[in-house]
């Protein structure tokens, strides 16, 4: 039986959630340097101004398929929120991302096969209440999410980067600041979840 969200039909024009964690929930980051290296692949497909290898070639641009509205990338594992306009926007970036980043990572480690658990899981996004919660909750993620630098919630508040797209995010709230306490507001109920998940898995 496949796993949950495993299986995706994607819709033009939505959003998703795009999660993925390392094979038997091993490390997939083991320094910045690898966070980072990740974040200039997501900035290499994203980016409205194309960007070149070594070689003077240009990487293929997805901008036009897919939007990343949100990310945090943790240690053994990642979430993304994505908005992608043809149906195939998401898995086309999924694709390019994760396998370069397998190839820099086992290239850098000396490891061989798959990093990641599987290609990637995915949970459609279907209204507006939905959409600005998975925001935060992905902003949520790390424990000391305030400077956690490997996340998109400073774009949100005063970092914008033009390969991010937090604007259909935003444009739910009145300004930053609200968007911030609407974030804030869920911190001790979301840190108790976690809690309590932690609890019932070591309970078995």
């Amino acid at each position: 039986m496949p796993g949950r969200n495993v299986i995706k039909i994607f819709e033009p024009e939505s959003f998703y959630h795009v999660y993925n964690r390392g094979v038997d929930r091993q490390n997939i980051f083991l320094s910045a340097f690898d966070h980072a290296h990740f974040e200039r692949l997501l900035e290499r497909y994203l980016s409205q101004v194309p960007i070149k290898d070594g070689k003077g070639r240009e990487y293929q641009s997805l901008c036009n398929e897919v939007e990343l509205s949100a990310y945090c990338l943790m240690t053994n594992h990642f979430h993304m929120l994505c908005y992608q306009h043809e149906v195939d926007g998401v898995t086309m970036l999924m694709r390019r991302v994760c396998t370069a980043y397998t190839m820099y990572f086992n290239n850098k480690y000396k490891r061989r096969g798959p990093l990641f658990e599987n290609s990637y899981r995915a949970v459609a996004v279907v209204s507006d209440a939905q959409l600005q919660h998975v925001s935060r909750y992905i902003h949520l993620n790390h424990a000391q999410f305030r400077t956690w630098p490997y996340s998109s919630l400073q774009d949100y508040l005063d970092r914008p980067r033009p390969w991010l797209s937090p604007q259909r995010v935003l444009g739910l709230f009145s300004n930053k600041a609200e968007y911030l306490d609407f974030v804030l507001d869920y911190e001790s109920t979301q840190r108790e979840l976690e809690t309590n998940k932690r609890e019932l898995a070591d309970a078995y």
